[in-house]
């Protein structure tokens, strides 16, 4: 089946993987706690999140006595997203990797359960439960839907998430980065025109991930996500403009960015852990609200560990599949929290010739351009753990051989030790040389370690085998 053929309700499969099954997957395993009804939607939600960001989902109850509950926290741990997709989490990277690769095209259907209630009357804030999350975030935000929009010329729809500040009970201030969002958006501007959007909030996590991909222009992220889950997406048009979006999603909210108009945006709290500054933005037009019954608000923490996940493992998969076309002994890559998930980046290599990871660093570079810091490592050095990442730096980096500095490149905006975005740029060399004497270079080693069975091992109660010991 092709994107764009309607299938009617009698023909379609209604079960098909959306926010709902993955919170029933998280309850199934005890990973989603319940929040006391009525915790307020300023600060005290994103507190609750936050302290359990590490741990546990939760879902909110009425907050501020909403009729709509909150969801948080879909993701303690990149091993979530492995267990969202059905593989495990060495799979992962791949997993994303086949679906880039080969997108599943879309479907639409004629009706939805995403279109089960209708507003024409807009009021953002009485409709829907919108939190308020960072202590000087300038009020409420939608931080979790994604923006659909379609190319003026072609049609073709392009996916990502953007931070959304409810500025007027249908108005919304939106911080577009130079990305396909924009590039769509200055196509309608030009020509005098309003760009058709959606913001969708409530889908399955192969839909968020999806949308962080660093596609081509012009590729439709739903296809990443269709291929991701192995079925296409069902899609419907909006009720109010030209958009199609995902059936099963809890809400959308339809509207338009408006030609020749900015206003006022932020401070938010943001992944590097600062506050996004406040300045004239690009202003969303809301015509209707659309949702489930029952439907369920999904919110991500800004700066949190939810935020971080979910933009660096799609990041991980497309930097993977870049440097890979390139450099063959490529085997693998993170983008660690402590670099947000964004800014530094681990390549482990199957390192073959001296002088090939200052090449693999400069492909990184140019990779994506949020990019400032590159590691390079060897096949031994564990890149989930950042403390074999800092002892392969300090025993086979030399400053003075190893080290990459380019000045005066592009960076991300929202690093605010760059320069509006021009950045410096860092890679370090820490492999080992291709040719060594066999034990310059050889790691320790504590023989039979792998073999310990530690129940068998120790005894049973520690305290009372101690005080026999001392007391003869």
């Amino acid at each position: 089946m092709e994107a764009g053929r309607a299938i009617p309700a009698t023909e379609r499969n209604w079960q098909h993987p959306d926010l709902r099954s993955w919170l029933q997957r998280l309850v199934a395993t005890d990973r989603l706690v319940v929040a006391r009804e009525g915790i307020s939607l300023i600060d005290e939600l994103a507190a609750v999140a936050k302290k359990l960001e590490l741990e546990n989902a939760v879902l909110f109850p009425k907050p501020s006595g909403h009729a709509i509950p909150v969801v948080a926290n879909l993701f303690a741990d990149r091993s979530w997203i492995a267990d969202s997709l059905g593989v495990a989490s060495n799979e992962l990277l791949s997993r994303f990797q086949n679906a880039v690769r080969h997108p599943l095209p879309w479907v639409e259907v004629t009706a939805a359960p995403v279109q089960d209630v209708v507003h024409r009357e807009v009021d953002l804030l009485r409709q829907l439960p919108i939190p308020k999350h960072n202590e000087h975030d300038s009020g409420p935000y939608i931080t979790a839907a994604l923006l659909i929009a379609r190319n003026p010329a072609t049609g073709i729809q392009n996916v990502s998430i953007h931070r959304c500040q409810v500025s007027g009970p249908d108005r919304i201030g939106v911080l577009l980065l130079p990305r396909h969002t924009k590039h769509y958006f200055r196509m309608a501007e030009e020509a005098g025109a309003a760009l058709e959007i959606a913001l969708v909030i409530g889908v399955h996590p192969a839909c968020i991930l999806a949308s962080q991909a660093i596609a081509a222009l012009d590729d439709d992220e739903m296809e990443i996500a269709g291929a991701l889950l192995g079925q296409p997406i069902e899609m419907v048009k909006c009720r109010t403009n030209s958009v199609r979006v995902p059936a099963h999603a809890e809400i959308v909210i339809e509207g338009r960015i408006l030609p020749k108009v900015r206003e006022p945006e932020g401070p938010f709290g943001e992944f590097p852990q600062y506050y996004g500054p406040r300045a004239d933005r690009e202003v969303i037009h809301v015509d209707a609200i659309t949702h489930r019954k029952n439907a369920i608000f999904h919110t991500i923490v800004g700066g949190g560990v939810e935020h971080l996940l979910l933009g660096g493992i799609p990041r991980e998969a497309t930097l993977l599949e870049h440097l890979q076309r390139s450099f063959p002994s490529v085997r693998d890559v993170r983008l660690p929290r402590g670099g947000t998930c964004r800014y530094h980046l681990a390549v482990k290599i199957d390192k073959a010739s001296q002088g090939e990871p200052k090449n693999i660093i400069m492909g990184a570079f140019g990779g994506h351009y949020d990019i400032k810091q590159v590691v390079v490592v060897d096949m031994d050095v564990n890149i989930d753990d950042p403390n074999e990442i800092e002892w392969a730096i300090a025993t086979r980096f030399q400053a003075d051989r190893d080290l990459v500095v380019v000045s005066g490149a592009q960076g991300s905006k929202l690093d605010p030790s760059s320069d509006e975005g021009i950045s410096a740029k860092m890679g370090i060399d820490a492999t080992k040389p291709v040719a060594t004497e066999p034990m310059e270079f050889k790691r320790i080693h504590v023989k039979g370690i792998e073999n310990v069975d530690l129940a068998r091992e120790l005894q049973d109660d520690s305290k009372a085998a101690f005080a026999r010991i001392v007391t003869g």
